[in-house]
């Protein structure tokens, strides 16, 4: 009798772990949460090791979407994720665009005054 891989309350055991080859980070980046992910080629020629899912991230991110919810529309956990974004990003298949970080972000008051002055228009 064949082994049963699949635990139909748990779903797959192996499957996430075996499609980045046991990797646990991108080889180059690290990718925040709420980072936007864009496809910018149909397909990826002559790329030996890409996995069902890479071409199922390039079909979805044909308009932007956040790396969260890239994983919860293909239904796998967000460290895969990134790793397959990654070896995305290293084939300049998609492009990433990162949240500002804070400091970049204009100020509460910097607000304020802009809108202060657009209502007195």
């Amino acid at each position: 009798m064949p082994v049963e891989w699949v635990d139909d309350a748990a779903g797959p055991v192996v499957r996430p772990y075996a499609m980045v080859r046991g990797r646990t980070r991108a080889q180059h980046h690290v990718l925040d949460l709420v980072a936007f992910v864009v496809t910018v080629v149909d397909r990826v020629r002559g790329w030996l090791e890409m996995e069902p899912e890479h071409a199922a991230i390039l079909a979805l991110c044909r308009r932007p979407l956040s790396v969260t919810e890239v994983a919860a529309s293909l239904d796998l956990p967000v460290g895969v994720i990134r790793v397959l974004l990654g070896d995305l990003l290293d084939m300049k298949a998609i492009r990433i665009r990162e949240p500002a970080h804070p400091h970049e972000r204009p100020s509460p008051d910097l607000i304020r005054e802009v809108l202060d002055g657009l209502r007195a228009l």
